[in-house]
């Protein structure tokens, strides 16, 4: 089974909302075919489509201050995939009911 976590962003919300599409973060390595699976196994409804995203990581940049004197650090944020999930018409996932509620 894999790790599904729901992605809380606006964009996601509205696409819920509009498409019934709902985006999780998926392990990089995993395919369509599992997403699809997971999804339905774990939330009970009925997949249409799945399309995939690899985000890759972005340069970050910091400072550390220490005895007068600032050290650039340059690091690097993990790169992950998203999965974009389609469900059938008439199916939702409860993931924004919290949001909403406030």
């Amino acid at each position: 089974m894999l790790n599904l976590k729901p992605r809380m962003s606006e964009k996601a919300y509205q696409q819920s909302l509009t498409n019934q599409t709902y985006v999780f973060v998926v392990p990089t390595s995993s395919n369509k075919v599992q997403i699809k699976e997971a999804v339905q196994a774990q939330f009970n409804v009925t997949v249409e489509e799945v399309n995939v995203v690899v985000q890759n990581g972005k340069k970050a940049r910091s400072i550390r201050m220490g005895n007068r004197r600032a050290r650039p650090i340059i690091g690097e944020r993990s790169t992950f995939k998203k999965a974009y999930v389609r469900l059938k018409s008439g199916d939702s996932i409860k993931i924004f009911e919290e949001e909403e509620k406030k």
